[in-house]
């Protein structure tokens, strides 16, 4: 396992604390002004995941949908996210990038190797078809005027299964008419002067509230 230093600059002007691999060169300077730099603590690396601790299987069905969301980096963010809160896919479409990009390796940290997903050029047929399948899809967004009220992410009502995610361009949003799919419009309370978040915060903060939202109880069939 790969271990780090914790190193603190020796000028009293500077004082630069910062981590920095074990046996790294460059960390005997400072990156800050160029001086001569003390050891404070060695230790190892955050494990990225536990394979003696097997991950327990979701309750539920939750995926996403993720549309032409263009940045490598964000959409590596949200695999990171989707694997933390036990999404079953990431349905990623148009523009979005796909784990054969060497870029959003950085940020998935190996989250890619873990979340199923899939590549689709046209978001609104594949939605068609997975409403046809019996998917419910909600959708993380602010439009105004919107087709339907938008809610609280906190508040949202019982969850149906299996759901559907639906996040939309950081700079166009979720396409008019996929969003005219959606069952319902949730939304992240903002409480300074932007209207909203980085689209990978928002649904990493989305998918954790949904995963611990209660569900639908089953439907029974009387005989």
């Amino acid at each position: 396992m790969s271990t780090y230093e914790i190193c603190e600059c020796t000028e009293q002007s500077c004082r630069f604390r910062f981590p920095a691999a074990a046996g790294e060169l460059a960390s005997h300077r400072c990156p800050w002004c160029g001086g001569q730099t003390v050891l404070r603590h060695t230790l190892p690396a955050a494990p990225l995941e536990s394979p003696s601790k097997p991950a327990p299987p979701p309750s539920r069905q939750l995926a996403a949908l993720v549309d032409n969301v263009r940045s490598t980096f964000n959409t590596g963010s949200i695999f990171r996210s989707a694997d933390g809160a036990g999404l079953s896919h990431l349905y990623l479409c148009g523009v979005t990038p796909t784990p054969h990009h060497p870029k959003l390796t950085k940020t998935a940290l190996g989250a890619e190797m873990s979340v199923p997903w899939s590549h689709h050029r046209n978001a609104l047929l594949l939605a068609q078809q997975l409403q046809t399948a019996g998917h419910t899809l909600w959708a993380l967004e602010r439009t105004h005027p919107a087709p339907l009220p938008v809610r609280s992410i906190f508040a949202a009502p019982p969850l149906p299964d299996p759901l559907v995610l639906v996040l939309g361009s950081e700079v166009a949003g979720i396409d008019p008419d996929l969003l005219a799919l959606c069952t319902e419009m949730l939304s992240i309370p903002m409480a300074g002067r932007k209207q909203s978040l980085n689209v990978a915060v928002a649904f990493g903060i989305a998918a954790f509230a949904l995963r611990h939202c209660p569900a639908l109880p089953p439907t029974t069939t009387g005989g």
